[in-house]
């Protein structure tokens, strides 16, 4: 019998411990195994695990960190969390019709996203219909039918919006954003939005692509790696064995984060001996415990130091890169006063950071999430690139820019076109391709498209994969807002907290998981992803899929481009879903640099897109260099009383997706409602060790939202910061608190403070995010002082 939530998540057996300071090791092999074989079975964990991530076997359904060269593989080519997301997937658990009968959608609505999660493998199509009080099943041809119907019934195409989660292959990303522009509209908002969008803005200003500069081997060449707001031991694990081998051949590592993380301070390799029964490998040189949103000053700090050191490449700023002076004049007046507020980080601490800057003449810089969902976000990723254009750290070996993304293929999904914004000879190729004029307007990112919906704009929402309202900021208003819809969809494997607020119909839709083999069109099917590093290749599952009535995401794409546009525009739908090789004869002749494709991904390993800056130091921006930027110090003025929260991930998830409720490493077990304050701050507060509280948010525009009921664990880090665990912090983000560029929410800076519990929750003023005056919106955010 299943537990309901209260069992699952009692906070009153929740245990603290002190955070580990090693990552991985025995503990990491015992734990996924455990994991696999309860709920997978000892045959079916062989049979997955040992196919995942080779060049003959499936992508892993975790973050993009690359491959390695099929020729150094291991036989166990995974991670904890890796083992963690393919039994998540593999389960033998099973949601069928019988569940959805014992359900109503109110019971269903009370559950935890844990508890939802755990229930296993949707096995067939189901749909709520209006008014109804449970799911029930439906057919196939039904399902497409109903949303053909109500897709060709709308106003406008505009109407719709089609959703992507990072998750989704290549050729089904190809299927899905051609159908949405054949459909009439560029309504594609993607994962992206949530997370890394400040990144792909700023690169692609900055030196011309919106995609990182390096490979695999240039992190095992550098001399410096820096990993900036970037947690790899939870959240790309397999990363710490590419650090691990830059470390033996003789590289640094600067850690920049608020937390001191276990997978930064030790490794311990389960694929070596010392791993076990050793002390295994020390990796970060030096901590750089900054002040939440300090990173743009810290950066700066360090150019205006290198600047001052003359450790300049001359040469490559010269040839290959414009605006330095109105850069370095900027850099030469820094106001170190205002490095010091932002960063939270002593002069001396800055001084050594810079003297392995320069020291080195091959530097990767890493991030992730923890630089991307600020306010100032562009600006802070346009300064870690003034410090790489610097030192002439683009286009030679062991150098580089290297945005870790979050999601298996995510880049992918935008290089198949998935995007709101396309360029315009991404259209132009398409309509030369297929002979339809694609839509040319701008279409609705993730807020945008939230906003669409709440506000009567948007009707239809589909989501190819994801968690959509657990993933989104200003969880009521995304919930209400979807709530407006008419119909909404969701293209899924597993129950989430999407499919249980719904609009006034709703489909859930299963698919196949990529573990599973796919014998569409009665032939064996294969699809192909891209990972941090541009790399392409196949991935095809061993697996029988977990029920007869699931169909693969290309099948259910072209099948609903049947029902809804049918032959208009000579497309060949049926013969996409029948071959998925047609699909990537057409991505050859309309996404750069994919020309034949489907001989390279037949390639053991694939093949590398290119990267113009990093493949010969070409910069396609508009003035044809690479561009240095200047922008102002930004300092986050936070109010006495209160703190600055960042929003993370424990080490039981990826992304939205709960895998158990401890977070070892930083040593919490048996719960997820805590919020991690310095020692001093707790006492300052008023607070104790233990102490429950709710989190309020505060907003210059005088809303507030609230998350009830967190424990109080101290934990080190700067002075006046904090950190939870979203989604369930998600509540205190408003939707029009976004980065200025990218409008990216800004998860990573929120002003709270902690209260008593009132046993209240979610939005309490009438805001939904953003505040009209006359014809314009203005963004929510704290009170920032320059």
């Amino acid at each position: 019998m299943r537990k309901a939530p209260k069992h699952d998540i009692d906070e009153e057996r929740l245990e603290v411990e002190r955070p580990k300071q090693a990552a991985a090791g025995a503990t990491a092999v015992a734990i996924s195994m455990k994991l696999a074989v309860e709920q997978m079975g000892v045959r079916r964990t062989a049979q997955t695990l040992l196919r995942l991530n080779q060049a003959d076997g499936f992508d892993c359904q975790g973050c993009a960190w690359p491959d390695p060269d099929p020729s150094h593989r291991h036989t166990a080519e995974f991670c904890e969390n890796g083992a963690k997301a393919v039994t998540e997937e593999a389960t033998r658990r099973r949601v069928d019709r019988a569940f959805f009968l014992e359900h109503s959608i109110d019971d269903l609505r009370d559950k935890t996203d844990y508890w939802l999660g755990q229930q296993g493998r949707i096995t067939e199509p189901m749909v709520l219909r209006s008014g109804a009080t449970h799911y029930e099943p439906i057919a196939w041809d039904q399902a497409f039918e109903l949303m053909g119907g109500l897709l060709n019934g709308l106003a406008s195409p505009d109407e719709a919006v089609f959703y992507t989660s990072g998750k989704t292959s290549n050729e089904a990303a190809f299927a899905y954003q051609l159908f949405a522009r054949a459909f009439g509209t560029n309504n594609l908002p993607d994962c992206s939005n949530m997370c890394h969008e400040s990144t792909s803005v700023a690169l692609a200003e900055a030196i011309g692509i919106g995609k990182g500069s390096v490979s695999l081997e240039d992190i095992h060449r550098s001399k410096l790696i820096v990993i900036a707001g970037q947690n790899p031991g939870t959240n790309h694990p397999r990363m710490l064995s590419a650090l691990e081998i830059a470390k033996q051949n003789g590289a640094r590592i600067i850690a920049i984060n608020p937390l001191r993380e276990a997978g930064l301070v030790r490794f311990k390799n389960p694929q070596k001996v010392r791993g076990w029964a050793g002390a295994g490998t020390g990796l970060a040189d030096l901590h750089l415990p900054v002040r939440v949103n300090g990173d743009l000053a810290l950066f700066q700090a360090i150019g205006a130091l290198l600047l001052e050191w003359d450790a300049v490449d001359h040469e490559f700023v010269r040839d290959h890169t414009a605006g330095f002076e109105e850069w370095a004049e900027a850099a030469r007046d820094l106001d170190w006063d205002a490095v010091r507020r932002a960063t939270g980080l002593d002069r001396s601490e800055i001084v050594a950071a810079a003297r392995m800057f320069q020291e080195s003449d091959a530097t990767v810089i890493c991030w992730a999430m923890g630089i991307t969902q600020h306010r100032n976000a562009v600006a802070t990723v346009k300064e870690i690139v003034n410090v790489a254009l610097l030192q002439g750290n683009i286009g030679k070996p062991g150098a580089g820019l290297c945005p870790v993304r979050g999601h298996s293929n995510v880049q992918g999904d935008r290089t198949m076109g998935i995007w709101e914004k396309p360029p315009a000879h991404f259209l132009d190729a398409l309509e030369k391709e297929f002979g339809f004029d694609p839509p040319r307007e701008h279409g609705f990112d993730t807020v945008q498209a939230i906003e669409a919906l709440r506000d009567g704009k948007a009707k239809i929402f589909v989501g190819m994969g994801g968690n959509f309202v657990s993933a989104a900021p200003d969880t009521e208003v995304t919930e209400q807002a979807m709530r407006s819809a008419d119909l909404t969809v969701h293209v899924s494997t597993k129950l989430n907290r999407s499919h249980v607020v719904t609009g006034r119909e709703a489909l859930i839709l299963p698919a196949m998981g990529r573990s599973e083999r796919d014998l569409t069109g009665g032939r064996l099917q294969r699809v192909t992803v891209e990972d941090s590093m541009s790399a392409v290749h196949a991935s095809h599952g061993p697996l029988k899929p977990a029920s007869p009535y699931l169909r693969s995401e290309v099948d259910i794409i072209c099948s609903l481009a049947i029902a809804t546009i049918g032959d208009r525009h000579g497309i060949p739908w049926d013969a996409f879903r029948s071959d998925y090789t047609e699909i990537r004869h057409r991505i050859a002749r309309v996404v750069p640099g994919c020309a034949a494709y489907d001989e390279k991904v037949s390639q053991p390993g694939g093949f590398v897109l290119p990267h113009p800056p990093r493949d010969s130091r070409t910069f396609k921006t508009e003035v044809g260099k690479a561009i240095f930027t200047t922008s102002p110090t930004d300092v986050l003025h936070v109010p006495e009383g209160r703190l600055l929260l960042q929003t993370l991930r424990s080490h039981d998830q990826f992304n939205t997706t709960i895998y158990g409720l401890d977070d070892r490493y930083r040593g919490i077990h048996n719960g997820r409602r805590v919020v991690f304050v310095h020692p001093d701050d707790i006492t300052a507060l008023g607070l104790a060790d233990g102490s429950v509280v709710d989190l309020v948010s505060e907003w210059s525009d005088g809303s507030e939202r609230r998350a009830p009921e967190f424990r109080v664990v101290p934990y080190e880090q700067p002075r006046g910061c904090a950190a939870a665990y979203y989604p369930e912090t998600n509540p205190l983000v408003p939707l029009g608190s976004t980065a200025i560029g990218s409008n990216c929410p800004t998860s990573k800076s929120v002003i709270v403070r902690l209260e008593p519990p009132t046993g209240g929750q979610g939005v309490e003023s009438s805001d939904a995010g953003q505040v009209e005056g006359g014809d314009k919106k203005r963004t929510v955010e704290p009170e920032h002082l320059s």
